[in-house]
């Protein structure tokens, strides 16, 4: 196997893709479990951080894999619910996965807050774990606003109602970030800052 080979922890093809983006300037070829012949155990995301629920995914994936294994564990807080969803952001609706329940549940939630106290952040939480035991993890945030009503159908989960102000004068202020182009979302995404602090921490390692 090529030494060069980083496992993710995740089936997500566009996390793949990303990360090896970020990550192909250091020589390192980022691999999926089933692209490895491996089948990861599904992590319990029993961390009451995101940090701790990416250091869990990532120590297991090394574990099982012999490789070193990168894995993030992604979310919203919103200021007005007192850092909710959270960790919970997934599954906040009591459904996991279901984003459409998710984001009619968080309206509703704030339905009566008025939109100048609607401030929220879209937190990463990305870790590598090594098998001699070496761990980095590192956190990238995107702050915005929790809108009036979804808008847009790009991108996934909480994007249509999450107003990021992490932009650049010339961006039109107002869209969410389900009315980005992925190009867009790249520059200020969480899980952008996120995998680019990693890379570095990665490539102080290597």
């Amino acid at each position: 196997m090529n030494n060069t080979d980083y496992l993710i922890a995740t089936k997500n093809m566009k996390k793949r893709e990303e990360l090896q983006r970020i990550l192909a300037p250091l020589g390192i070829r980022v691999r999926l479990a089933e692209e490895l012949g491996l089948e990861l155990t599904d992590v319990d995301e029993t961390g009451v951080t995101f940090e701790e629920n990416a250091l869990l995914k990532a120590k297991s994936g090394c574990a099982e894999s012999d490789l070193p294994c990168i894995a993030d564990d992604s979310g919203l807080a919103v200021d007005a619910l007192n850092g909710e969803p959270g960790v919970y952001s997934a599954r906040y609706a009591g459904e996991h996965g279901n984003d459409a329940l998710n984001n009619e549940t968080l309206l509703k939630n704030l339905i009566d807050v008025p939109f100048h106290l609607r401030g929220a952040r879209f937190v990463s939480a990305a870790c590598c774990v090594y098998p001699d035991g070496r761990a980095y993890t590192v956190r990238g945030e995107c702050e915005g606003t929790i809108g009036l009503e979804p808008k847009g159908t790009g991108g996934f989960g909480y994007d249509p109602i999450f107003l990021p102000t992490d932009v650049s004068a010339e961006d039109e202020l107002g869209r969410s970030m389900a009315q980005f182009s992925d190009e867009e979302k790249d520059k200020i995404s969480h899980r952008g800052k996120a995998l680019k602090l990693l890379a570095q921490r990665i490539g102080d390692a290597i």
